[in-house]
């Protein structure tokens, strides 16, 4: 327990370092730069393929960490560490701001005591992240989520609780988590 109390307080410490990285960032010049996102991520932020991840209202730090770890080589995907090798910092807090100013509304369509029960304290039973670096999973696809977990689980991506998490899950678990959270209805407008 106490392993895993260490590990929220990195979680939240490594959010207020990349909170710095978003803050001052415009949502209307990360609206334009948002143009080269919108083939899989959407302008909104709502996927257009199924294995890009709805990224409209996650919380700015969240998407400048991911931008910023695809754009180090500390996160590799082949094509995402392409788009952000050439991003500069104030152009990830632009689209990190336009991003984050979306509003994402889930809606559970099941029961609730159907939720996951290792995912639910950090993500909601709808999906929503509940902390500071925790990413909405609301109506992701089953196969984005499948392949997520299995990446933590195989090490091929790493992070001090998913890790924890996912090695310890069978492929049944893995699948009825990503199927629980692609069955969220999820909605993303302006807010």
């Amino acid at each position: 327990m106490r392993s895993l109390a260490m590990s929220l307080g990195g979680i939240l410490l490594a959010g207020a370092v990349f909170a710095d990285t978003a803050a001052g960032g415009d949502p209307e010049t990360g609206r334009a730069l948002a143009k080269q996102c919108r083939t899989c991520h959407g302008i909104d932020g709502y996927a257009k393929i199924p294995i890009a991840p709805h990224i409209g209202g996650e919380q700015a730090a969240y998407l400048a960490a991911q931008l910023t770890a695809f754009r180090d080589g500390t996160r590799v995907h082949e094509m995402m560490s392409v788009v952000a090798k050439s991003l500069k910092d104030q152009e990830i807090a632009d689209l990190a701001a336009w991003y984050s100013s979306q509003k994402a509304t889930a809606t559970v369509t099941g029961d609730a005591a159907d939720a996951p029960e290792a995912c639910v304290s950090c993500h909601g039973v709808d999906g929503i992240g509940q902390m500071e670096g925790v990413p909405n999973l609301a109506g992701e696809t089953n196969i984005y989520i499948d392949t997520q977990l299995h990446a933590f689980r195989s090490g091929k991506r790493t992070h001090e609780i998913m890790s924890e998490i996912a090695k310890d899950m069978t492929d049944e678990q893995i699948r009825a988590a990503a199927d629980w959270y692609a069955s969220i209805q999820l909605e993303i407008s302006p807010e």
